[in-house]
């Protein structure tokens, strides 16, 4: 099954500073049917203008990756880590027992990025948090695993959670394969560009549940950003 979920369709508040777009309920964006996608709890879609952020504020027991688009975000946490991420390049923070952090945008013009939350595996685990660059050119063809908590994947940027993350970029015509494994689901959502999945078109942002489909094809029909979560 595909569903797609077009990005006119999404919940959301334009707050001023902040343009959120909430894939799932959040905040005061309330849909019974787009609770979660198995253990996917969040994607939001926020752009994020110069020289503001969000304030220091706490989170626990949460899987919390961030994907920047455009731009950089700068974290800040009650670890002591401080790091500037920028387009392209992904964030992890395991909130565990307890985190406070922030996230500013300093550049000067608009970041972008999506934050995806994966429900952790176990509660109360100790809090982390690190991030890794990922220039486009060193992606190679096809998708590259970015982030992940499945035991069979070798990744620097670990998450607690069943879980993987996983992105592409493919020029117009190019085509890309994913395998989904039984009983698993996944959700994309193309950053950049116009794709199809199995048949499926997607404009930048929309969003593309997928269940029940052993492999998922590709096609770029513009140069395509593509960003997956696979999940349990």
């Amino acid at each position: 099954m595909i569903q797609l979920r077009p990005f006119a369709s999404l919940g959301g508040a334009n707050h001023g500073w902040l343009d959120a777009h909430h894939h799932f309920s959040f905040a005061e964006y309330h849909d019974p049917k787009r609770m979660n996608w198995g253990n996917l709890r969040v994607w939001n879609d926020d752009v994020i203008a110069p020289g503001t952020g969000f304030p220091q504020h706490p989170h626990r027991d949460m899987e919390i990756i961030t994907y920047v688009r455009e731009g950089a975000i700068t974290h800040q946490d009650s670890l002591g880590n401080k790091g500037r991420t920028e387009a392209g390049d992904v964030q992890v923070m395991s909130a565990g027992s307890g985190i406070v952090h922030s996230e500013y945008n300093l550049e000067p013009g608009h970041t972008r990025i999506f934050q995806i939350w994966i429900i952790p595996d176990k509660r109360g685990e100790a809090p982390s948090w690190g991030a890794r660059p990922f220039p486009k050119g060193e992606r190679g063809e096809g998708f590259v695993t970015l982030a992940s908590g499945r035991a069979d994947d070798d990744v620097s940027l670990r998450i607690r959670a069943d879980g993987r993350l996983v992105a592409a970029t493919l020029s117009a015509g190019e085509t890309a394969e994913y395998p989904v494994d039984p009983g698993r689901k996944a959700y994309l959502v193309p950053a950049k560009g116009v794709i199809e999945v199995n048949g499926v078109r997607a404009n930048a942002r929309d969003g593309i549940a997928v269940e029940d489909e052993r492999v998922l094809r590709v096609t770029a029909i513009e140069d395509a950003e593509i960003v997956l979560v696979d999940v349990a």
